[in-house]
């Protein structure tokens, strides 16, 4: 998906979340590239973006990640925005973000992308206890 067919949070979150040098935040990065945004469905406290890819798109080497170690500081709220990035079957599937608390801003003009720890622990954690996906 090229980064001007993406809502520019959803893009700024997912080029913070994938960044990194793990071969399963790479191969979520060359899905990203092949995406489509097919559905987003604002929930009055944020949002959940859909994806499909095609067929064709290698999935990741993991078989179930739910990720988000980054904080969105966005005008309107007060407390910011939390984001998760669920991959299934080595497959992004979706992007939520969300309030803590607050109501979703109708736009989303103005926002910051930040890590929660600059040493993201909790993902390496994470990445260093999966499960790889069996090839048949």
């Amino acid at each position: 998906m090229r980064p001007d067919e993406l809502d520019p949070l959803d893009a700024g979150v997912l080029e913070k979340l994938l960044a990194g040098d793990h071969r399963v935040l790479a191969a979520l990065r060359r899905q990203v590239a092949e995406a489509t945004a097919v559905h987003r469905e604002l929930s009055g406290v944020g949002f959940f973006t859909r994806f499909t890819l095609p067929e064709t798109t290698a999935p990741a080497p993991v078989r179930c990640l739910r990720f988000g170690d980054v904080h969105g500081d966005i005008a309107g709220l007060q407390h910011g925005a939390g984001f998760v990035l669920f991959v299934d079957e080595g497959r992004i599937t979706m992007l939520e973000g969300f309030s803590y608390g607050e109501p979703w801003p109708e736009e989303v003009n103005a926002f910051a992308i930040r890590y929660f720890d600059p040493m993201r622990p909790q993902l390496t954690h994470e990445l260093a206890g999966l499960q790889p996906t069996r090839r048949e």
